[in-house]
């Protein structure tokens, strides 16, 4: 959600449909939180399945989801995360101790905190097939990739619907340890049945999305529903409350209903629905969290489902998961817990993450504000106030509460100041100062002032671009070395494709319906276009057509296509002094251009409607360079080359709301004999962000924040050049789970991961990405600056965590 991209008008982002579920229940380990029964009559311990909706809190470390067993760590029957260290998901059983005789790992790791997963585990040992006898899925989709898989023998009876052992959810059995961190909501136990998400989710029409929905079918003998929707108290028969009619509730441990920070019972939900009234702990949809995956100051410790920050050194701070949108009146609030020395610090900061204090509005406990610069503001606060922080991005003013009472407007012209996108800052000064967060997933300490709303997906504005795999998708295919469609499943009539083979070194393809089916250009070189090479050969409604090629289709071999939808016809001569054609889709952000040179410069227009930010430049007549230019760091910067490596430089060209200016330059405007064209794109909510970040040679690298989950990222280093600052691309089709480490790069004909490209690992989220590579030149040098391109696969207001 960046400032001066195109924002929708409508509010209301509820999916039509599906089950709407009403609270969630907080698990912190550090108060034993836990849910316990004890089976009373034996079920099918053979087939079963257990589904809930999980939110992750704290990661690399143990932590049990639910499972079976005594009061020591044997035998037992957990599914955990962290076994081992990482964030890997774990099913395992043992039947003695030491005695393993079942264990599945993913390969994957779940490290998302920002957003909701659904799980499901579907047990029946009595398959013939070994590999059918436990089956995982998440978000929908099985896991079939394990680090360890050790399948079950056949008719193994597990301890799950076994009247010895205590089924238990957020710890290791009937064991005092292996707390969970996080939120859990609508989970289910199915006796006597191997089912599939199916039962428990559906597709949202309108998002695309995976949605929860109502099970209708039996739940046997020990199969329950707990939807944690009763907090009238802290008992079995309430918060603990079976509604499958079976009444096989469990008894909560250490869990608080009581009002204030403690409560446990929350709205924090994986569905979108209620109407904000500001008194908070009524909006349902997933809220902002403090975010553990940023890293604006040092490392304080984060509890209570990320909610709860205590600084254990100087200067901690963390931001939140959640980027204001560029309009609307945003509040949110904070408790001063314990004090030791120092201060609290509170306010909003740059999604950049830039260190030091550059970038950062806040109020501090002393009486004090600071941007830029520290000046007197408010009254003092301590132990037990409550700060409220209203951001009124339409007017760009920052107001603090303390107690309910106003301390003035704090700071104006925020947005401008803090022009790469806003998010919530917390931070203790010294060792011992924390702090709770409230951004309306329980009740307001003090009613939200008039027309401001809480920070939840809920109150997102609704996106233009609601189903991004019906303008932009990536399609991944082997070749035959025959005329081949790859797909006839786009959501859309592909305008601009780009086609690289992952197996074999061989030069990128890119082909567009402005310049013709058949007309090749390759970004990694500087070539003049090839008319009629039998690549692309045709752009379909749902897909694309393949000739024999075998720069594109080699048999066996394997590729990845990036597609854009570039709208419905071509425009000539729509603005400016030059002749073009264009081919423009607004509300996707992205048109194509084609147009002559013309000496002494001149403009032509883009038909976007608004200001682009981002523009890919090639005489393709010619054999000269391609030309990137972007404006990501509030003036326009230029690559000479999409083929090569070079750092960016200043540059004159202009554009507004209808027009690209240019000057003479025989890359890209001089020759009136030649042809030119151009790819265009602007920001789009929830859809496209083009920015930057500043790396930090470190395994916890940068947290982008873009305000969707993405399908294709793009980055090149901008600040320095050597060979291996390449413009890495990866995506979400070559890489169904995170870390994404499979890159092709924009300027190299090398195959998927060679010698030159390396894997160079992120994480895709539901909010963003993070560089998980330490020693990656190509995405976190230390302090090097980075440009990206990033497109969506769902926008955060729908987005599952990944």
């Amino acid at each position: 959600m960046i400032p001066g991209s195109i924002t929708p008008l409508l509010l209301n982002s509820a999916a039509a449909g599906g089950l709407q579920i009403e609270r969630s229940l907080r698990f912190n380990s550090s108060d034993s939180a836990y849910l316990s029964r004890a089976v009373g009559t034996a079920g099918n311990r053979r087939t079963w399945t257990w589904s809930a909706w999980v939110k992750r809190s704290v990661l690399s470390t143990f932590q049990v989801l639910f499972g079976a067993g005594d009061s020591s760590s044997e035998p037992n029957i957990e599914f955990d995360f962290g076994a081992g260290g990482g964030d890997s998901l774990r099913i395992r059983m043992t039947i003695g101790v030491g005695n393993e005789v079942l264990q599945l790992k993913t390969t994957q790791v779940f490290r998302d905190v920002s957003a909701w997963y659904h799980i499901v585990v579907a047990f029946d040992t009595t398959q013939g097939t070994a590999s059918d006898r436990i089956k995982l899925y998440v978000n929908g989709s099985q896991v079939t990739t394990f680090s360890t898989s050790t399948y079950p023998s056949q008719n193994l009876d597990t301890w799950i619907n076994a009247t010895t052992y205590q089924h238990v959810y957020g710890r290791l059995g009937a064991y005092n340890d292996y707390y969970f961190n996080g939120y859990l909501a609508n989970t289910h136990l199915i006796d006597g049945q191997q089912l599939t998400p199916s039962s428990f989710t559906e597709t949202d029409a309108t998002t695309g999305q995976l949605i929860p929905k109502t099970y209708t079918g039996s739940y046997g003998t020990n199969g329950f529903n707990l939807l944690f929707a009763d907090n009238s108290s802290n008992t079995a028969s309430t918060l603990g409350k079976d509604t499958s009619g079976l009444s096989n509730n469990f008894t909560p441990n250490n869990f608080s209903v009581t009002a204030g920070a403690g409560n446990d019972s929350l709205v924090d939900s994986p569905t979108n629905y209620g109407t904000d009234t500001g008194v908070g702990g009524e909006v349902r949809g997933n809220y902002c969290v403090i975010n553990p995956l940023s890293i604006p100051l040092d490392t304080p410790t984060l509890s209570n489902g990320n909610l709860d920050l205590t600084a254990t050194g100087t200067n901690q701070a963390k931001l939140g998961t959640m980027v204001l949108p560029s309009s609307g009146k945003w509040y949110w609030e904070i408790l001063c817990q314990s004090g030791g020395s120092g201060v609290w610090v509170l306010g909003i900061g740059n999604s950049d993450e830039t260190n030091g204090n550059s970038g950062r509005m806040f109020y501090v406990s002393d009486a004090r504000k600071y941007n830029g610069t520290f000046s007197g503001y408010g009254a003092t606060y301590t132990v037990g106030d409550v700060i409220g922080v209203a951001v009124d991005m339409d007017a760009a003013t920052l107001t603090f509460y303390k107690n309910g009472v106003s301390q003035g407007v704090a700071f104006s012209s925020i947005t401008t100041t803090l022009a790469k996108g806003i998010v919530p800052y917390f931070q203790g000064e010294f060792s011992g100062r924390s702090m709770s967060f409230n951004a309306g997933q329980r009740a307001f300490a003090y009613t939200a002032p008039s027309g401001y709303k809480t920070l939840c997906t809920q109150n997102l504005p609704a996106p233009l671009v609601t189903k991004s795999n019906e303008v932009m998708d990536v399609v991944t295919y082997t070749g035959t070395g025959a005329a081949l469609t790859p797909t006839s499943s786009l959501g859309f009539n592909p305008d601009w494709i780009w086609i690289k083979s992952r197996s074999a070194a061989t030069d990128h393809a890119l082909y567009d319906v402005v310049r013709g089916a058949q007309a090749r250009l390759e970004s990694n070189t500087i070539d003049a276009e090839v008319t009629t090479d039998g690549g692309v050969t045709a752009f379909n409604s749902a897909g694309f057509t393949l000739g024999t090629l075998a720069q594109v289709n080699t048999s066996a071999a394997t590729y990845a296509a990036w597609c854009w939808d570039a709208g419905t016809s071509t425009v000539s001569n729509p603005d400016g002094s030059i002749i073009s054609q264009v081919r423009a889709n607004p509300t996707a952000g992205f048109s194509i251009v084609k147009y002559t040179g013309l000496l002494g410069g001149g403009s032509w227009g883009h038909g976007l409607g608004v200001e682009p930010k981002f523009i890919i430049f090639k005489r393709y007549t010619a054999a000269q360079n391609w030309w990137v230019f972007h404006k990501t760091t509030g003036s326009w910067r230029k690559f000479e080359g999409l083929n090569n490596t070079n750092a960016d430089s200043a540059d004159s060209m202009s554009a507004s709301s209808t027009v690209v200016t240019l000057v003479t330059n025989t890359d890209f405007n001089s020759d009136p004999s030649s042809n030119y064209f151009a790819y265009c794109f602007t920001p789009v909510v929830g859809y496209s962000s083009f920015g930057s970040y500043t790396g930090n040679a470190s395994a916890d690298g940068p947290m982008v924040y873009l305000g969707f989950r993405p399908r294709f990222v793009i980055i090149k280093c901008s600040s320095t050049s050597n060979s291996y600052t390449n413009w890495d691309i990866n995506d979400s089709a070559r890489n169904t789970y995170n870390a994404a480490d499979n890159t092709l790069c924009a300027n190299l004909s090398d195959e998927e991961n060679s010698a030159n490209i390396g894997g160079q690992s992120l994480d895709f989220l539901a909010n963003g990405f993070k560089i998980r590579q330490a020693t990656s030149s190509s995405k976190n040098l230390s302090g090097q600056t980075y440009i990206y391109a990033a497109f969506a696969e769902a926008p955060f207001n729908y987005s599952r965590a990944r």
